[in-house]
């Protein structure tokens, strides 16, 4: 008995020092718990909580249903069966993912290359200058950025068909047209999110131990070098990293700014996956259709952020999990 008794006392004693360690850390860090609560619950409440109507993919959805109750209108897979199948998949598919791809080999190493510019400047004045007014087109809105191709870019009174003309070529309907739809897109894109993009990678070069470039210097290397052998090598895990995310979300392409160029002339390039399931979804009311669409598109995200990140792992050690 007057063993129970001791360890019932350790026990009890055990619990009130948690207690105490815990309200300890909770006086001197709830500032950064409450923090850290924030973005915690955007991602419980707009990203884990919507999870639970994946059913829709699989039902025959009908406003007004019950969100979480299988019933009559359960159809299986036959909306994933009727996707394949129809003339559509291919065109929505092969677009995506050449946007993708195509979007990727061109955005992801821009901001790399732009930090290792920004970080040779050695005026700070002069460095924070061009570092401001590349993160600015970011904060501009779609459909601002859009109005603005749509003005410099215009056939009849657009600044770049007027350069055109008077060097002797032919008007472009650059925003019409089958043929340039994806450099415009892209090129866009990069205009806007390369400055911003730089940040992350900024911070990983600013991070970098001065020493090894003073060693490097008393080697004979140049500033060119520095940035080969010493800067890369350093930022190689964030890089890694920023790559593994990026490929998370290979197959989501924004609708937003596709939805605003995109017309009849330059859909064959234009319609990808995201467009095709607002159409289907929010224009036509297919809902169980749209939801399966886009269910099969995340899958293949999943598979390839798991996929990358385990040959990242095996490879060079840098892994997100």
């Amino acid at each position: 008995m007057a063993t129970v008794a001791k360890k019932r006392a350790s026990l009890e004693g055990a619990s009130l020092g948690r207690g105490k360690r815990f309200r300890s850390v909770l006086r001197r860090d709830g500032a950064l718990y409450l923090m850290a609560a924030i973005p915690v619950l955007y991602f419980i409440i707009f990203k884990y909580v919507p999870m639970l109507g994946l059913n829709i993919a699989f039902r025959d959805f009908k406003v007004g249903s019950d969100l979480l109750a299988f019933g009559e209108d359960f159809v299986g897979l036959q909306w994933f069966k009727e996707f394949f199948g129809s003339p559509f998949a291919s065109r929505v598919i092969t677009n995506t993912v050449v946007l993708s791809l195509l979007n990727l080999l061109i955005t992801f190493p821009v901001p790399i290359l732009l930090a290792l510019a920004f970080n040779e400047i050695r005026r700070p004045h002069l460095r924070g200058f061009c570092q401001t007014v590349s993160y600015l087109p970011y904060f501009m809105s779609v459909a601002v950025v859009v109005s603005i191709m749509t003005n410099m870019f215009s056939v009849n009174s657009g600044i770049v068909n007027e350069l055109l003309g008077r060097i002797g070529i032919g008007p472009i309907d650059f925003m019409q047209s089958n043929d340039w739809f994806r450099q415009m897109y892209i090129g866009s894109t990069l205009w806007t999110t390369m400055g911003f993009n730089s940040i992350i990678f900024a911070s990983a070069i600013a991070s970098v131990d001065t020493s090894l470039y003073e060693a490097a210097f008393v080697d004979g290397s140049t500033r060119f070098k520095n940035i080969l052998y010493v800067t890369l090598p350093c930022i190689a895990p964030t890089i890694i990293m920023m790559l593994l995310l990026r490929m998370g979300q290979i197959m989501t392409v924004g609708y937003e700014k596709i939805l605003l160029m995109y017309n009849s002339q330059n859909m064959q390039v234009a319609d990808v996956i995201s467009t095709y399931v607002y159409r289907n979804g929010i224009q036509q009311g297919k809902f169980g259709y749209a939801a399966a669409v886009d269910l099969f598109n995340s899958v293949i995200n999943i598979i390839m952020l798991v996929s990358t990140n385990y040959i990242s792992r095996k490879r060079t050690g840098t892994s997100i999990f």
